[in-house]
């Protein structure tokens, strides 16, 4: 099946619903189905891809989560067929102030470590999921890294460890003014003094 054809396939077997839309990633030759639900759809899309006879996605590859700022978070699952040989994205959006999807380890056992993560990184709860604990993170780290306010106090209170900056060999060429990372704030803005 093309991605075209994975996409309405997809859309089909949810039923028509004006909140269900397929399109196809970019990515030339490595394109994806991608359909977009509702949050409420979101576990029975997962289900009814991996039931229907001619999608078969019997493989779960992936689940991780976007950052749309004002427009809250995207959450993404990909998934695969070993017997049709095609993939497609399944995407849905959650609102910023309550960040919350199905959880869909009944359907796909391998997306616990998935939701944990993305638990933890964005703050999206998975209600069903059941053991939504610290995965990467050290239990007493407050916050969420992977949101885009979070700021990244390392960057602030040390610099970069990389390679030299130009002048600083000694072969020519001048030396360039340190610049902040974009988001991060100025020393004196955040942060001990």
């Amino acid at each position: 099946m093309t991605p075209d054809e994975v996409g309405a396939r997809l859309v089909e077997v949810l039923g028509p619903a004006p909140d269900v839309v397929a399109s196809v990633s970019g990515g030339q030759s490595y394109a994806r189905a991608t359909v977009d639900v509702p949050p409420r759809s979101w576990a029975a899309a997962l289900l009814a891809a991996r039931d229907d006879a001619e999608l078969v996605f019997d493989f779960f590859d992936w689940l991780s989560a976007v950052d749309e700022l004002d427009e809250g978070f995207s959450v993404v699952a990909h998934l695969w067929s070993t017997t049709q040989r095609h993939g497609v994205l399944v995407r849905t959006r959650v609102p910023r102030d309550a960040p919350a999807v199905e959880s869909v380890v009944a359907v796909f056992p391998g997306a616990a470590w998935h939701e944990r993560e993305t638990h933890e990184m964005f703050g999206i709860d998975f209600p069903g999921h059941g053991e939504l604990r610290p995965l990467l993170l050290a239990p007493e780290f407050e916050g969420h890294p992977l949101r885009k306010e979070f700021v990244l106090a390392s960057r602030v209170a040390k610099p970069w460890p990389g390679a030299k900056e130009p002048g600083e060999s000694g072969h020519g060429g001048g030396k360039r003014a340190p610049m902040r990372p974009p988001g991060v704030p100025a020393p004196g803005e955040w942060g001990p003094a």
